[in-house]
């Protein structure tokens, strides 16, 4: 008897027990090893974690970042769009201003390198016109104040071309930096919004802990994901604007200063032009 009780024994799964036969093994004690060699199937037969606890029907089954902004609050959701909404304003001005900064700064280096090479102001003002560009822009106001002084060219007449070139730059400034503010808005709000949706999930989080009556970490740990899911798409969406509004505000900055080249350029001409007339007023003297 002791051979079959040692024989069912081994073979179980989870009884690793070398049960050899014995030969001056009591009739009790066989009876013993039979009995436990029959419950190992039905041990073995269980599921490791269903011993531990049962599934938890709060529990996630998804904790991509996908997964977590669809079991996530609506109050966290709505927030995580607007950021992502941001995110998108921020790479599309990004975009836009910077091909109209590239060709606007293209043509005033062309412009420039027009009103360094010389010549009249008529003849500058008849190369820009029906031209829309801000270079263009100031040779015909230089050009539109020249004809309403009649052909005078005094001290008054350098000072009225200035401020008209002040005004022309300070408006060509202005229509380039149209959009820019808002990189600025996003940069400064969106990590408090970020922040606002954190403390939303980590709420949620403690609402979830006193409804499951648990500590459990697997209990709270998709909440807080949630939180700082929101935190970190705030953070995407204002590092990106904090820069590019940094970059773009250095390109308008030089854009600007070319501008003021050209102004520079214009009132030399100017110059050039009143000693000219200074000079055939003392021949014919």
């Amino acid at each position: 008897m002791h051979l079959l009780t040692a024989g069912v024994y081994r073979d179980s799964p989870l009884c690793d027990y070398d049960c050899k036969p014995r030969p001056r093994l009591k009739r009790r004690s066989c009876r013993s090893l039979l009995a436990v060699a029959s419950l190992c199937p039905v041990v073995a037969a269980l599921p490791g974690p269903a011993l531990a606890q049962s599934d938890n029907p709060l529990l996630p089954r998804n904790l991509s970042p996908w997964g977590m902004f669809l079991n996530a609050d609506i109050v966290v959701k709505a927030v995580m769009i607007g950021l992502a909404i941001a995110s998108l304003v921020t790479w599309t001005i990004w975009l836009a201003k910077t091909i109209e900064l590239r060709m606007a700064m293209r043509r005033a280096r062309r412009r420039l390198a027009m009103l360094e090479g010389g010549g009249h102001l008529a003849e500058v003002a008849r190369a820009c016109d029906g031209d829309r560009d801000a270079v263009a822009q100031l040779v015909l106001s230089t050009a539109r104040e020249a004809e309403l002084s009649d052909g005078i060219v005094d001290d008054g007449f350098k000072e009225r071309v200035a401020l008209r070139l002040e005004r022309v730059e300070a408006a060509m400034t202005r229509q380039v930096s149209r959009g820019i503010g808002i990189l600025a808005t996003i940069g400064a709000t969106a990590p408090f919004v970020g922040l606002f949706g954190t403390v939303w999930g980590i709420m949620n989080a403690f609402i979830g802990i006193s409804e499951s009556h648990t500590t459990n970490l697997a209990v709270v740990a998709p909440g807080i994901a949630e939180a700082l899911l929101t935190t970190a798409i705030g953070l995407v969406a204002a590092i990106p604007a904090v820069v590019i509004y940094n970059h773009l505000a250095r390109v308008i900055a030089g854009y600007k200063a070319l501008l003021g080249d050209a102004s520079a350029q214009l009132l030399l001409m100017i110059s050039r032009g009143y000693r000219a007339s200074e000079a055939r007023l003392r021949a014919a003297e």
